[in-house]
């Protein structure tokens, strides 16, 4: 009796210390109850201690004794319940889907002969997403409302809200944006107020929020859920979900123009992503290779997307279309199109913007445009900015290279319009070079220089050399339109305006940094650009110039 008594009692505080989320502690009072004669449910917790720990072998093994211990017991609910983890596992951890399949079909057939439960649901949401992975759209619905249904029914909010956030996704893909992004909104904020009984499936669900919200370029709800999720991950000590949700706000805060915090956050991601979860480490390789490129680091890119695998061949792509070499490109591309399981979905949008711009440099024009329209559907669905503005931009290289530059001004006006409303500062400038080089190909020269300007002012506080040099370069090309030299330009950002408004009240680049909540080291590059916009070397100069042009 002594023995049992003292499993027992490892047994509740190691669920008691699983309920607050510390790992470490919950598995070494599992690993005790266990090893003092606890059964098959002290070693299912156990499994569920190395899971958040990502101990992968201790999970799967803890998972399997405890599969066995269910069998010979006569549990067959349980025992089903143990193979949908281990499935999902192999899925997951190890990227072994014939494995992860053989599990699955364990517990198919173990639940035939069980009464309705929470367990059949989990199978119907698993099995939803294999469809959705298919592309089987409408298998997809129907298994993920029957989740929801189970979930209901056996008072499982945890597989409810799961297989809302999972109905949500479906609808996305299949345009119904709104209801789909308020599926995935509610399966989240049930999430992380506390209402799941399991943790797994909430950090599932923010996943599946962030990912959409990324296809869908809805950059401005990524970052508002980014900093919930942070939150929720920092308190229930989720290593691998700080290093997905670092990984999304890389791409936030790169699109915002903020390249420093970019840097951070998605070098950071990879550290806290190791290798037990290879899909989310693949995105987050992706991620980090997209922002390499635009950087110009070309090498670097490549080798990032390289060791994504299938989710790093749009941007590999892209490399090859950025260095000269468009037929690999496209090659790539279709291979990546082979890839995606729903091309006319949001989840298709890049590798059909890239296609567009792969296939004009082919001067494929008429395959161009029949690309364009499907990615012109997309952005019908979507509605947001940022994906109508990747819709103009490919509309305005069209109409150039076919002969309609006017249209083309047209489209990169509103494309640069759209990325400005969404906070795409590097974007934004981006599409105005873009629409100078067309005005100085017109003979427009001031429209040209006032627009390359404009670009100029919005990269000054990024590393995007490529595109600060693209814009320059036009400048220099046309010249000031009176042969005077073009230094000294007293345009300022509001963030320029704002540190200099600091150095005039005599503020040392380490107060501001503190007053601005920025690193000294992104001070120190404001001012430097201040100094090269107001053609000046002193902060007493450069006061005085941004006086004399009504800046301060």
């Amino acid at each position: 009796m002594g023995g049992d008594s003292r499993a027992d009692e490892h047994l509740a505080a190691g669920r008691d210390a699983l309920a607050r989320g510390a790992w470490q502690e919950a598995h070494d009072r599992l690993k005790e109850a266990v090893s003092l004669g606890a059964g098959a449910d002290a070693l299912e917790e156990l499994s569920w201690a190395a899971w958040w720990l990502e101990d992968v072998p201790g999970c799967l093994d803890a998972r399997e004794r405890a599969y066995h211990g269910y069998r010979e017991q006569g549990d067959r609910r349980s025992a089903a319940r143990m193979a949908l983890w281990l499935g999902d596992d192999h899925a997951s951890f190890r990227g072994a889907h014939a494995v992860a399949d053989g599990w699955f079909a364990r517990a198919r057939r173990l639940l035939q002969e069980v009464e309705p439960c929470a367990e059949h649901g989990w199978l119907a949401v698993f099995d939803a997403h294999t469809a959705l992975g298919a592309a089987d759209l409408g298998t997809a619905s129907t298994l993920a409302r029957e989740a929801q249904e189970h979930g209901r029914r056996h008072g499982a909010v945890a597989l409810e809200m799961f297989a809302v956030a999972t109905e949500g996704v479906v609808r996305v893909e299949q345009g119904d944006i709104v209801e789909g992004l308020r599926c995935l909104d509610e399966a989240v904020t049930a999430a992380l107020s506390g209402e799941y009984e399991q943790l797994a499936p909430a950090a599932w669900a923010a996943c599946l929020l962030l990912s959409t919200c990324e296809q869908l370029r809805d950059y401005d709800r990524a970052g508002q859920w980014c900093r919930q999720v942070e939150a929720f991950s920092e308190r229930m000590d989720a290593r691998f979900l700080r290093g997905v949700c670092r990984s999304h706000y890389g791409v936030v805060r790169a699109w915002q123009g903020d390249w420093d915090e970019a840097e951070r956050e998605l070098v950071g991601a990879l550290t806290s992503l190791g290798t037990e979860h290879p899909s989310w480490r693949a995105d987050a390789l992706t991620r980090l290779g997209e922002f390499r490129r635009r950087q110009g680091r070309w090498d670097e890119a490549e080798a990032l997307f390289e060791q994504a695998g299938p989710p790093g061949l749009r941007g590999l792509a892209a490399v090859r279309l950025d260095t000269g070499r468009p037929s690999e490109a496209l090659e790539l591309l279709e291979r990546a199109r082979r890839h995606t399981a729903t091309t006319d979905g949001v989840a298709g949008a890049d590798v059909l913007e890239a296609m567009v711009r792969t296939l004009i440099a082919l001067e494929e024009q008429e395959t161009a445009a029949a690309t364009l329209s499907e990615l012109r559907v997309i952005a019908e669905a979507a509605k947001t900015d940022a994906l109508w503005a990747a819709v103009h931009r490919c509309e305005g290289a069209l109409a150039f290279v076919t002969g309609a530059p006017e249209h083309a001004c047209e489209h990169l006006e509103q494309a640069a319009d759209r990325l400005r409303r969404s906070g795409a500062q590097v974007e934004a400038a981006s599409a105005r070079t873009d629409l100078a080089e067309i005005l100085a190909d017109l003979g427009r020269h001031d429209a040209a220089r006032r627009e390359a300007r404009l670009a100029l002012a919005g990269l000054t506080e990024t590393d995007a050399e490529v595109e600060r040099t693209r814009a320059q370069a036009l400048l220099e090309r046309l010249g000031s339109p009176d042969g005077a030299s073009t230094d000294g330009d007293p345009s300022l950002t509001s963030r320029q305006v704002e540190v200099l408004a600091l150095i005039a009240r005599g503020r040392s680049d380490r107060q501001i940094a503190e007053q601005l909540v920025l690193s000294p080291h992104t001070v120190h590059r404001h001012v430097a650009n201040i100094y090269a916009r107001l053609g000046c070397s002193s902060r007493a100069e450069a006061v005085a110039r941004a006086t004399r042009a009504g800046l301060l």
